[in-house]
C-alpha cells in the first residue's frame, strides 16, 4: 500500500527493498537478499516467537492500563517487523537507545516483562539495568536519545582508536550504536544536529526510523515531502527505505547497515515503513483524525499474518507450532499481569537516597524535616476511628 504523499512531493529515485511480499512469498532484492540467505526455519519460528510475544504483552499492557492498573501504555502493534527485524542482528555489545514505543526491542535483549511494565506502573523512572541488556532506559522527551546515541558511539570509536595506538587493539568486534526513532521525532532540531556530528565524526551509528505514518495525529504526508532516507545523502551518508513489515527485508537492511558501520564506514539511516495500527498512546482517540477504511488497507499488511503465511506455505510449518505459541505467551501475559499487581509504589523517603551517589548532609537534612513533617499528621487509622464515633453520635 502507498503512503500518503504530500501535493508537492517530488518523486524519489530511492528503491523501496522488500524480500517477503505481502503474501509472504520470497521476492529477490538485489542488494539485501544475499543477506537473510542464510537464515533457517528455525531462526524464523523465533523470529515469530518474539513478533507474537511481543504483540500479548502489547495486548496485555493495553488492558492493564483500560483497568487502571497502568498510568499510561505505548502500543506497537503493526511494528513488530521494524522492532525484532532490526534487534535481532545486533550483538550483545552493540548499544541500543530507544525511544518509548520499542517493547519488542527491550524484550529482544532479555528485558522481563514485568520490567518493562514499571514504568508504566509508576513505580520507577526505569524498569531495567542498561548494563545488562545494553539497552537504555526509555526518553519520554521526543528525539533527545538520539544525540545521546551519537556522542556515545563517537566515544567508543575514539577508545577503540585509542587502544589501537597503544598497541592493544580490541579482541572484540567493532561495536555499533542503534537509535530508533519515528517519523514525528524525525522534524526535531536534535535529529539534524545528531546527523551532522554523526557524518563528521564518522561515528558508527544506525539511525533506525520506524515510519508509522502518524506523527500522533499529523500525517506523514504533512510532515515531509520525501522519504525521510533520503535525507541521509544530504549528511553525505546511506540511507536504506525497506517494507517495514517485511521481517527479512528488515533483518537483511539491518544487516547490510550494521557491517558497513563495523567496517567504519560510518553511519547509515534505515527507515522501515510500517504502520502504527493502534493508537499513540492509550490517551489517544485515532478515531478522531484518521479512517477506518486506512486502517483496514494496513490491516491486510499485517507482519505477524505475512510471516505466519511463509512458515506455513514456504516451510510447512504445522498449526500445532502456532497454537503451542499462542499458548506459552498467554502464559507469558498472564505472569506479567500477576507481577504488575503485585507491585507496590515506593515509599517517598527512599527517594532521597537516590538523590546523589553518595551520602549528602544537604539532601539527609532534607529528608530529616520531611519525616518531622509527616509525624505531625495522625495515623490513619486514628483518623477513621473519629470519623466513626463522630457518625455514630
Amino acid at each position: 500500500m502507498a503512503s500518503r504523499t504530500h501535493a508537492g512531493a517530488v518523486p524519489s529515485t530511492l528503491p523501496r527493498h522488500q524480500i517477503l511480499d505481502e503474501q509472504g512469498a520470497i521476492a529477490d532484492d538485489a542488494l539485501l537478499s544475499p543477506y537473510v540467505a542464510d537464515v533457517t526455519v528455525e531462526q524464523l519460528q523465533h523470529l515469530y516467537r518474539s513478533m507474537t510475544g511481543a504483540r500479548r504483552v502489547d495486548e496485555e499492557g493495553t488492558s492493564l492500563q483500560r483497568q487502571g492498573q497502568l498510568v499510561l501504555w505505548v502500543p506497537l502493534r503493526g511494528q513488530e517487523a521494524a522492532q525484532v527485524g532490526s534487534a535481532w542482528p545486533t550483538l550483545p555489545t552493540d548499544r541500543i537507545f530507544p525511544s518509548y514505543r520499542e517493547h519488542a526491542v527491550a524484550l529482544e535483549r532479555g528485558v522481563a516483562p514485568s520490567d518493562l511494565m514499571r514504568l508504566f506502573r509508576g513505580i520507577t523512572a526505569g524498569g531495567w539495568d542498561p548494563e545488562k541488556h545494553n539497552l537504555n532506559l526509555y526518553t519520554m522527551v521526543l528525539a533527545s536519545q538520539v544525540p545521546h546515541a551519537v556522542g556515545y558511539a563517537m566515544g567508543t570509536a575514539l577508545d577503540r582508536k585509542a587502544a589501537q595506538d597503544a598497541g592493544t587493539p580490541p579482541e572484540t568486534d567493532p561495536e555499533a550504536v542503534i537509535a530508533y526513532f519515528g517519523d514525528g521525532a524525525s522534524t526535531e532540531g536534535e535529529i539534524h544536529e545528531s546527523m551532522v556530528f554523526a557524518a563528521s565524526y564518522d561515528a558508527p551509528v544506525l539511525f533506525f526510523i520506524q515510519n508509522n505514518q502518524w506523527a500522533i495525529s499529523v500525517p506523514f504526508a504533512t510532515q515531509s515531502r520525501v522519504p525521510l532516507a533520503t535525507r541521509a545523502a544530504g549528511y553525505g551518508f546511506e540511507g536504506l527505505r525497506v517494507d517495514g513489515n517485511d521481517i527479512l527485508g528488515v533483518v537483511a537492511a539491518t544487516r547490510y547497515a550494521l557491517e558497513k558501520i563495523r567496517a567504519g564506514e560510518g553511519p547509515v539511516l534505515i527507515e522501515a515503513e510500517t504502520y502504527r495500527m493502534g493508537a499513540h498512546t492509550t490517551a489517544d482517540d485515532p478515531t478522531k483524525y484518521r479512517e477506518r477504511d486506512e486502517e483496514e488497507q494496513w490491516g491486510h499488511l499485517d507482519p505477524v499474518d505475512r510471516l505466519r503465511a511463509h512458515l506455513r506455505d514456504a516451510h510447512g510449518v504445522e498449526d500445532e507450532f502456532f497454537e503451542t505459541v499462542a499458548r506459552e505467551n498467554d502464559e507469558i501475559a498472564q505472569r506479567m499481569r500477576a507481577d504488575v499487581l503485585a507491585m507496590t509504589p515506593p515509599r517517598f523517603e527512599d527517594s532521597f537516597a537516590k538523590a546523589y551517589a553518595e551520602q549528602h548532609s544537604l539532601v539527609d537534612a532534607e529528608r530529616a524535616e520531611y519525616l518531622d513533617y509527616q509525624a505531625g499528621f495522625a495515623p490513619q487509622d486514628e483518623i477513621d476511628t473519629h470519623d466513626t464515633r463522630g457518625a455514630g453520635a
